[in-house]
């Protein structure tokens, strides 16, 4: 009998240790897609004798919840707005707080446990009781007058979410948790040397910044991008998903209206992740031109 090679002695002890997530993620995320794909093709309907029945309907659900459901299209560019407003703003203030965090601080492992507890303590019935309380907004916004003045100076557009984004302000900080710990350990990779010989060639510190840290930081800001998308996508009060969620019991609606809107929504997360990689990942033409003739 053939002795099994030592490297495939190795890749089958690793598929082993992953085998239960493997049967898992099949069973408990597979399937259920395959399914919801089939309901949004389908008009869906729940008997007693036969329990759910499908019958094929193409891309009706689809073309229904675009062209008719206004409700979601509006929630959907809002959504839109969401992300252009708020993951910058969350990835800039991560990024402030952790280089803030990173210096030579007393008490600085309590500050940063601090920063990092609402990660821990947050959910859904937590964060929407404060909300509901009004933890989330700033008073002194409402005090003295700012949001009618942005609102009456700027346009819907901008106001709106710039509105939002100052009642919310404790919030973005509340969410900003899991990403300084990102940044952090990236900063924490950064060699010393390479400040100390900027410092010797005269760098002053925002060149330090610009030219070292930042770039340093491309990689954890791509991976703090995707999370903060991906956190706002999924989190609980997020409207589009309430939405889902009651379409999947509403008389107008049922599984393949709900499954069509979910769909739909995956495909604009999925673009906006691609678009946020893009901008974010692949360098500009410029740049890449620099790299190759700093390489020759």
């Amino acid at each position: 009998m053939r002795r099994m090679s030592n490297r495939t002695r190795e890749a089958l002890s690793g598929y082993a240790f992953i085998s239960i997530w493997i049967v898992g993620f099949i069973w408990l995320t597979m399937i259920p897609l395959a399914r919801s794909l089939i309901f949004s093709l389908s008009d869906v309907s729940i008997t007693g004798a036969e329990g759910i029945v499908t019958d094929p309907v193409g891309f009706d659900q689809y073309i229904r919840v675009l062209t008719t459901d206004v409700v979601f299209v509006d929630l959907v560019i809002d959504f839109i707005g969401e992300i252009v407003l708020y993951v910058p703003i969350i990835i800039i203030v991560s990024m402030m707080i952790a280089l803030m965090l990173n210096q030579k601080i007393r008490f600085r492992g309590f500050f940063r446990s601090i920063f990092f507890l609402p990660v821990i303590i947050v959910s859904g019935p937590v964060i929407n009781e404060l909300i509901s309380q009004g933890a989330g907004t700033v008073p002194l916004v409402e005090q003295y007058g700012m949001l009618d003045l942005i609102q009456n100076t700027l346009p819907p557009f901008i106001a709106d979410p710039v509105s939002g984004m100052l009642t919310e302000m404790i919030m973005i900080f509340w969410f900003s948790g899991v990403q300084i710990v990102l940044f952090l350990a990236g900063l924490q990779k950064i060699s010393k040397e390479i400040y100390e010989a900027a410092l010797v060639d005269g760098a002053s510190p925002w060149e330090t910044f610009w030219k070292i840290t930042l770039p340093s930081l491309k990689n954890i800001i791509l991976i703090s991008s995707i999370y903060t998308i991906v956190m706002i996508s999924t989190f609980s009060n997020n409207q589009i998903v309430s939405l889902i969620r009651r379409m999947m019991f509403d008389a107008a609606g049922g599984y393949g209206y709900a499954s069509a809107m979910a769909w739909l929504y995956f495909i604009l997360v999925a673009t906006l992740l691609g678009v946020a990689t893009l901008l974010i990942a692949f360098p500009k033409r410029g740049e890449r031109k620099g790299r190759v003739s700093h390489g020759k």
